[in-house]
């Protein structure tokens, strides 16, 4: 067979014209995409327990997979109506955050019109014809709340039939890999399955165990701070912890203001000092330690991973972007051809070091992973 060797400027208008192409169909098919991407990480999370009820029990692979399903939406159930609670106790103390809105508002009213000399009358004014272009768009957002919630509704459904689905067909999924390609790469894909499998399961575990230790960390420093609604603070920073970078500002945007709103301009300051300290502890130490960097992206394809997932896939792009580029970085790693993008995502090479050891007792300690 003649093989055609084709210049570079073809070479590389196949490959954007393939990377819109690819791009285009995930837009189009988000409803199906993001929730089916989403089902097999939590199907790899939770692998062990199905094969656990299924070697040990002797349960049948569609029971296992069904209560491992169930289990996953009983933890997520309790923390939701956890959370609900504590928005509860927000919603009670409406009047007091009202109140303290209004004074902080006339405050900057005031500040406003000794600075840049606006008079409070003008600044009413144009609140009022802000508030009628908002009231004038207000079915507009209406109808998209709407269908936010549709959405978000039919993502779970779908997330959940996906879940059952992966983990009671893993082994035709299995075979099919395995017979798409040519003999002489079995063992390779094999390998890169069970590479993948193991680095993902590894990844989703910690990062659902660092989001557990920030959220605990984050509860007792603003307890001790006496923030009040420490808990729901904590628990929304390791929530949005899980979408890396844009996550703990969003949640210092939420404590900041809700810090503000209940204790007023001083104690927000010693928030933002609890929030600068506990991410630095989380990015320098937890993060080597629980997490681990077996498989490591570097930050600047990592933020532009998170901003092309969100322009595609909103909150669940974000999500999925750093598990997915480790994926690919597996990939192209055992792939010769495309070793060169394997580097390209990885970080720097480093020269080998002891790893560092946190001696809590005299018989528990911490070490860093590999």
């Amino acid at each position: 067979m003649t093989q055609v060797s084709l210049p570079f400027y073809t070479k590389l208008a196949m490959v954007l014209f393939s990377i819109i192409s690819a791009g285009y169909l995930a837009i189009l098919g988000q409803t199906i995409l993001a929730p089916l991407l989403t089902s097999f990480l939590l199907a790899l999370l939770l692998l062990p327990m199905a094969n656990f009820m299924e070697q040990k029990w002797r349960f049948k692979r569609s029971i296992a997979a069904i209560i491992s399903v169930v289990l996953m939406i009983g933890v997520i159930s309790s923390i939701l109506y956890f959370l609900a609670n504590q928005l509860t106790d927000l919603w009670k103390d409406w009047p007091l955050l009202k109140h303290q809105a209004e004074t902080s508002f006339h405050d900057v009213q005031h500040w406003i019109s000794r600075t840049f000399g606006v008079n409070a009358q003008k600044q009413i004014d144009y609140l009022k014809n802000s508030a009628s272009s908002a009231v004038a768009t207000s079915a507009t957002v209406l109808g998209a709340t709407l269908l936010t919630v549709s959405s978000t509704l039919l993502f779970l459904s779908f997330l959940l039939l996906f879940t059952f689905f992966i983990l009671n067909y893993r082994g035709i999924l299995f075979n099919f890999l395995s017979s798409v390609f040519e003999e002489k790469h079995k063992q390779k894909v094999s390998e890169i399955v069970r590479q993948i499998q193991y680095i993902i399961k590894k990844y989703i575990t910690g990062l659902f165990l660092q989001m557990f230790i920030v959220t605990v960390l984050m509860i007792f420093t603003l307890w001790v701070l006496n923030v009040k609604y420490a808990v729901l603070l904590g628990l929304i920073s390791g929530i949005f912890n899980i979408v890396p970078y844009l996550g703990i500002f969003t949640a210092l945007l939420i404590s900041v203001l809700i810090t503000f709103a209940t204790a007023g301009a001083a104690k927000v300051l010693l928030v933002l000092i609890a929030f600068v300290s506990i991410h630095a502890l989380d990015g320098n130490v937890l993060m080597p330690l629980v997490v681990g960097s077996k498989v490591k992206i570097n930050a600047l394809f990592a933020f532009i991973g998170i901003v092309v997932g969100e322009m595609i896939w909103g909150i669940s792009g974000m999500f999925l972007c750093i598990p997915y580029l480790a994926m690919l970085k597996i990939i192209f790693d055992k792939v010769e051809q495309l070793r060169p993008w394997g580097i390209l995502l990885g970080g720097e090479e480093k020269p080998q070091k002891k790893r560092r050891v946190y001696r809590i007792t005299k018989k528990i300690k911490l070490e860093e992973k590999e």
